[in-house]
């Protein structure tokens, strides 16, 4: 089927692309960002492109530049790209709200400050529009124990996890391991796997086989949160992920389940981002009812996070059972990403996702303007 045609005159659209960022996704942000950006300018859009450095420093880079596969470690240093800077994010988007014709801000952060509220929170305190998921949709979706807390209380399907917070790792490392014991026995299986709460790329994240391999686990975690989530293993877990548009529940668009297979134990970031280690269908195997349900589950996923834009929602399936894995809500735009596959069956391809994305940004800020408030609204 065709895609829905856009409303909105790309050449009259100025958009710029940010990307890289100060988290441990900086580098797959940077694959992303780039692929957006060069498909936006061959799609008629007036672009420019914002690297954030490690530090969280801005930096424009030179018009029309293009990373034409230079590594991701050259961008460690903007100004040897011939980058402008650096600038505090203050200053960046002020430079962008001033113009006559302010671009939308198309955030293509992947992890912490991108893709947790916070860009876009400095985004609405510029007045800029921007792709993507709000402010509290964004927080809830990083956050992967509020997000399993708010799936489970709705009645969605989740694993079973155990929350554990730095601090009383640090001081109570005994407690905190006869805790996990007693958790993983009651499901009868040692294999927990760790990870941080509020990071995405399977970044820190472990397969603990045994109680032996836990604490290094949780140490990993704690590199990059300060809170880790435990979670029961679920075996022979196929991974399942379904890409979702759209900002009204009505109109919302769901396309897949495709399948990542793994060619790693568990599809942690080396299997995710090493070419060829791991394959991809944009089309599952699974039985009408299954597809039925997850496609539900999906769009359920997404309402109760309240999520606009995009936003890809990831599965696990064993056995018939089907639980909500996590979602993301700035997936990747990388060359093996499935979320911009999956589209392909609503008739996008690569140019036209990032041209969809662009103008539900524009849509949801239209109405945001409808609701915006006067002098004459105020109760006095």
């Amino acid at each position: 089927m065709p895609a829905p045609p856009i409303a909105h005159d790309p050449a009259a659209t100025p958009v710029a692309v940010v990307l890289g960022g100060p988290s441990a996704e900086h580098d797959v942000s940077i694959v992303s960002g780039s692929a957006i950006r060069d498909a936006l300018d061959a799609s008629g859009y007036p672009t420019e492109t914002w690297l954030i450095d490690l530090s969280g420093a801005w930096w424009r880079l030179p018009d029309g530049f293009r990373r034409d596969g230079r590594p991701q470690a050259d961008y460690d240093d903007p100004a040897g790209l011939g980058a402008t800077g650096p600038v505090q994010a203050a200053t960046a988007l002020a430079s962008l709200a001033d113009r006559d014709r302010p671009p939308v801000v198309f955030l293509a952060l992947h992890g912490p400050f991108g893709e947790d509220g916070t860009a876009q929170a400095l985004c609405e305190a510029a007045g800029l529009t921007y792709t993507g998921s709000g402010v509290a949709a964004s927080a809830v979706g990083m956050d992967k124990a509020l997000f399993k807390r708010l799936a489970r209380g709705l009645g969605l399907p989740v694993t079973d996890w155990v929350e554990v917070r730095a601090g009383r790792w640090a001081t109570d490392r005994d407690g905190v391991l006869a805790q996990l014991e007693a958790f993983a026995a009651g499901a009868g299986d040692a294999r927990l796997m760790v990870k941080p709460s509020r990071l995405g790329s399977s970044v820190g994240m472990t397969l603990a086989h045994t109680a032996a391999e836990r604490p290094g686990a949780l140490d990993e975690a704690f590199r990059y949160d300060e809170v880790a989530l435990a979670e029961r293993y679920v075996a022979g877990g196929r991974d399942l992920e379904v890409s979702v548009m759209g900002n009204e529940p009505a109109e919302i668009e769901l396309y897949g389940p495709g399948e990542i297979v793994s060619g790693r134990e568990f599809y942690d970031y080396q299997a995710k981002y090493t070419p060829g280690l791991s394959e991809t269908s944009t089309t599952a195997e699974v039985t009408p009812t299954e597809k039925a349900t997850i496609l539900k589950l999906a769009r359920d996923t997404y309402r109760a996070v309240g999520a606009e834009g995009f936003a890809r929602i990831d599965f696990l399936v064993a056995d018939g059972t089907i639980v909500v894995s996590e979602i993301n809500t700035i997936p990747g735009f990388t060359p093996i990403s499935l979320f911009p596959a999956l589209c392909a069956e609503g008739g996008y391809d690569f140019a036209a996702v990032c041209r969809r994305v662009v103008d539900l940004g524009l849509a949801r800020e239209r109405a945001r303007v409808r609701h915006r408030l006067t002098a004459a609204d105020l109760p006095r």
